[in-house]
């Protein structure tokens, strides 16, 4: 009899393969689950124990590099071999030799990127403000901790700050530094985390000492008169720019130009910098220079050379005769990273979370944090006088009877019973009792007995004392003040970084000659601007654009040429041609937010070439407005970059044409309808958000889809959708005029 077959199990659907001889299993499963399980642990590994500092001013790498080498007595130590240290850290932080010797790198005196460099280095390390320039191999290379680092490890060894297990739990590391002065601010620091980053600047260490004295008394006080502004080892001059600048000390977010430092040579003719930005290189600057000799931007200039040698960097730049080396300057500030600007983005690790804080708010985490360790520092100290103190008072007691402590000990039988004995002698407990015991027979006489016990009084001073520091959070902050006046007289040096308030800005606005010649313009769909010759663009096979991005616009047009560009947020930006270097159709281009400083989240939405600011703007909105603007309404007497209210916010906009004549409109709705009207009709405004009049009815559910010249339209028999007046519904498009669908916006 055969047997009935079972129903078949409702089980997931498995996708078996064999690949090289092996079976392996396929399983389905959704991707906001394996983001979950895989990604966020990534990116929360990434954000908290690698790329974003704490409030000690370090991250992890740092910490451990600088901890490995206090335990190997490198500070005030003799130097080892970088080698060696780079060994010893691989204990506490596994992600390999290359990426810990780079850490020692970026913190060594040879390398000059910190106000006050915390590794004393010989050998070649490099230079900051040289691209090129590769340092030595750690194995030829020496190092010890600076001077400065006493300040980091004060007192750690007194439960100032938390310990951990290593990532095999062999030793342990501490979890902060117990910095003494708030390092967060005085050493610059820059990470990329996933989804954030963080950008910190450097500040002169008397400064910043000043400025947290000043906070420690009144929370309230004006830090911008004592942090006077960022320093950089480098040296340079800031732009100070008063607004600017108390919106970074209040945000934590920001920028402001940096420019190097030069001096003209009137008998050699030439110009020599000897200091540059922060942010750029030497190599960087020579090849933008170059740049700009060839496309024809700079003639003043015979020859640029790097002439850097163990004085310091030196570029110099050889003039052409008649040249004014303060013109030449000018231009160069403007064209080349000469003059760069420094984007601040104070994000800091606090209790693990990252926050962008302003420089206020730092100095209230840093003293509150510092309170703590301070506090924990002095209950620490108290409670080892206070276990001494126990142990001295046990000791009085037998003062009164000595020849009575030493029978207790002769007549006892068993060495076990010698602490109860005492114990049950004097009246002490079993500390004081040990301690008694262990006294050697050459102390059991009353002059040692006598000077231990004198200390009692002064131990039980200095034990109310510590408990009056504990109790009362004024005591401590005197004490970190005292510190961070010791700090600033022994280690502060004067200002690098020169502040330039009043800057020469005629000169910088005073129009250049510009070189104008035929170009070709592409913009991309997400933002990518591309400026190309004719020559270039014959020899090109094709464009070049992003994976899911593809063309939204092109023109045909001059270098001197200006563009309009609309964006989501009802925001005009205004770029020149000639700011933006010739390219291949092979590249990307430019990406017009982050190049004309857009808003987090702000798009591209429109563009157009402003020419000399004749015609009109034709706006179309979603609820089935137009709005006709004169473009005059967009020029501007000063070079401002942003206009806020460009066009109405009231609907979303869904076209916007170019009027230099009027002429025919085609209008569709998403119902289909299309209304066809000549532009005379709408009368033109000099305010840009005007909110226009109503061309086409629409059904609730419905909106406007698109609008171009009828010209440029697919509709065949126009008299059908012509409006005699404005608004009107529209007819229905027949399939003969509807032709492929209309883009005339950025998605």
């Amino acid at each position: 009899m055969a047997k009935k077959k079972k129903p078949a199990e409702n089980k997931p659907k498995v996708d078996t393969s064999n690949v090289m001889g092996l079976h392996s299993q396929v399983l389905e499963q959704p991707i906001t689950q394996t983001l979950e399980l895989n990604y966020m642990p990534y990116a929360m590994s990434v954000i908290v124990s690698r790329a974003i500092p704490e409030i000690d001013g370090f991250k992890p790498s740092h910490r451990k590099l600088l901890y490995t080498m206090y335990q190997m007595k490198l500070l005030g130590g003799a130097r080892t071999k970088s080698a060696n240290i780079v060994g010893q850290t691989m204990h506490l932080n596994p992600h390999g030799d290359a990426a810990i010797y780079d850490t020692m790198v970026r913190l060594s005196r040879g390398y000059g990127a910190l106000l006050h460099p915390l590794v004393d280095s010989k050998g070649n390390f490099g230079k900051v403000y040289s691209r090129d320039m590769a340092w030595a191999a750690s194995r030829y290379t020496e190092a010890r901790l600076d001077p400065i680092c006493a300040e980091l490890f004060r007192d750690i060894d007194q439960d100032t700050v938390d310990f951990v297990d290593n990532y095999d739990g062999s030793t342990q590391e501490p979890t902060l530094l117990p910095t003494t002065f708030p390092n967060v601010l005085v050493s610059a620091n820059q990470g990329i985390a996933v989804g954030m980053a963080s950008n910190l600047c450097g500040f002169n260490l008397g400064e910043v000492c000043d400025a947290a004295m000043a906070y420690l008394k009144d929370p309230n006080c004006d830090l911008l008169t004592l942090l006077k502004a960022p320093d950089f080892p480098t040296g340079g001059q800031l732009l100070y720019d008063g607004e600017e600048m108390a919106r970074i000390y209040a945000t934590g977010r920001g920028s402001f130009k940096v420019r190097g430092r030069w001096r003209y040579d009137k008998s050699a003719n030439l110009i020599e910098i000897y200091e540059i930005p922060y942010t750029t290189t030497a190599e960087a600057i020579i090849d933008k220079v170059a740049d700009l000799i060839k496309a024809g931007k700079i003639k003043e200039i015979s020859d640029m050379r790097d002439e850097t040698d163990l004085s310091g960097l030196k570029l110099a730049i050889d003039l052409k005769r008649g040249t004014d080396p303060d013109k030449l300057m000018a231009k160069l500030y403007r064209y080349t990273p000469l003059q760069d600007s420094f984007g601040c983005n104070f994000n800091i690790l606090i209790a693990g979370t990252p926050q962008v804080l302003g420089v206020g708010q730092i100095l209230e985490e840093w003293t509150a944090w510092r309170m703590e360790g301070v506090r924990r520092r002095t209950y620490f100290v108290m409670k080892k006088k206070e276990e001494k103190l126990h142990l001295l008072q046990g000791l009085k007691k037998i003062l009164l009877d000595i020849d009575k402590a030493i029978k207790i000990i002769r007549e006892t039988e068993e060495e076990a019973e010698v602490i109860p004995n005492l114990m049950i002698g004097f009246g002490i407990d079993q500390i004081q009792a040990e301690y008694v015991a262990d006294i050697r027979l050459r102390n059991i006489n009353k002059e040692y007995i006598l000077k231990r016990v004198e200390e009692t009084s002064s131990l039980e001073d200095e034990i109310a004392d510590l408990k009056d520091i504990v109790a009362h959070p004024e005591r401590i902050k005197k004490i970190i003040a005292q510190e961070l006046a010791q700090v600033k007289k022994k280690y502060a040096v004067p200002r690098r970084t020169e502040i330039l308030y009043e800057v020469e800005t005629a000169q910088e606005e005073e129009p250049e000659e510009l070189v104008d010649y035929p170009v070709h313009l592409f913009l991309s769909r997400e933002g990518y601007l591309k400026k190309i010759t004719p020559q270039s663009l014959r020899m090109a096979a094709e464009q070049k654009y992003k994976e899911g991005d593809g063309p939204a616009q092109s023109w045909e047009t001059s270098n001197g040429e200006e563009l309009l560009i609309f964006t989501d947020r009802q925001q005009c930006y205004k770029a020149r041609l000639a700011d933006f270097a010739d390219c291949k159709a092979s590249v990307l281009g430019e990406y017009l937010p982050t190049r004309l400083g857009f808003d987090e989240g702000e798009n591209p939405l429109w563009a157009c070439l402003a020419g000399d600011y004749g015609g009109h703007l034709l706006f179309f909105f979603e609820n089935g407005k137009a709005a006709r603007v004169e473009l005059a309404a967009y020029q501007t007497q000063t070079r401002r970059r942003r206009l806020t209210g460009a066009y109405s916010d009231k609907s979303p906009l869904v076209s916007a044409l170019v009027l230099k004549e009027d002429m025919e409109v085609a209008v569709c709705s998403t119902e289909g309808r299309a209304v066809v009207f000549h532009t005379a009709c709408l009368n033109p405004k000099s305010t840009r958000s005007t909110q226009g009049v109503a061309v086409m009815t629409l059904k609730p559910k419905y909106k406007l889809a698109w609008a171009a010249p009828l010209g440029q339209t697919a509709i065949q028999n126009p008299a059908r959708y012509r409006a005699r007046s404005l608004p009107i519904a529209g007819a229905l498009l027949k399939d003969v005029d509807r032709g492929e669908e209309q883009m005339s916006l950025l998605p």
